[in-house]
Parts: structure tokens; sequence; C-alpha cells
């Protein structure tokens, strides 16, 4: 592939997510009822009920627009302040327990924007524009 192709590849990649919608579909209260599964195993310990990594799996499909990825992130961090008694390390351990791979950190610190940004995006991905 030559060079003037690939930027051509870039640009065009670029596009397609500079062009993506900015407003979410998701609403906050799809994201806390379809997390109900997972509280008391976030506040307890104990067995990791099966609902609640289909619960992940399902929230994560549901989230495939930055600006979704932005709203579930947002809506999580508001909800997960909202109840007592979370385990931290619960909570931040709960994605890859469930075999799900997320490009940021779990916590209520996580920076929303920084994270699920389109540059973020491009980076952590590794867009075809990027090396050889």
């Amino acid at each position: 592939m030559t060079f003037a192709s690939k930027i051509i590849t870039c640009l065009l990649v670029l596009t397609i997510y500079i062009a993506a919608p900015t407003e979410s579909h998701i609403t906050c209260g799809t994201v806390t009822s379809t997390m109900t599964q997972c509280i008391s195993y976030l506040t307890n310990g104990g067995p990791l009920p099966s609902s609640c990594c289909v619960a992940v799996k399902s929230l994560n499909q549901m989230a495939q627009t930055t600006p979704d990825r932005r709203q579930v992130c947002e809506c999580l961090k508001s909800a997960g302040k909202e109840i007592k008694g979370l385990n931290i390390d619960l909570v931040a351990a709960l994605p890859t327990t469930c075999g799900v791979s997320l490009s940021y950190p779990i916590g209520f610190n996580t920076n929303c924007d920084r994270y699920l940004s389109i540059y973020n995006f491009v980076f952590v991905y590794r867009l075809p524009c990027e090396g050889d």
C-alpha cells in the first residue's frame, strides 16, 4: 500500500468516526435496570450470578457508539455513587470477570469524556492509518 493510499484510508476512517452521531440513544434508566442483576454481588461478594454477566454483555452490546459508551459510563458512575457498600474492587473487575474488554477503567473517578473520546478510540483500536 502506498503512502498516499494509507493517508486516504486514514482520512476516510476518521471521517466516518467524526461523522458518528453525537447523542446517545441509551438512557440511565436502561443502564440501571440492566445492571440491577449485579448489585448484590457488587455489595456482598460471593458467587457471581450468571444473570449479572448477561447484563454486562448486554449493556456492552447496546453501547456501540461513542456517545452511547460515554452515556453508559456516566450513568454507571452516577448510579454507583447512590448504592451504599459497593466493593470498588469488584466493580472495577466486573467487565473482565464477565469476559468483556473495555478500553477504559471502571471507577467513580473515571473521566468518561477522556477515555471515550474519538481521539482515544483512534489510538486505542489501532486504525489502518497507524504504522507501516
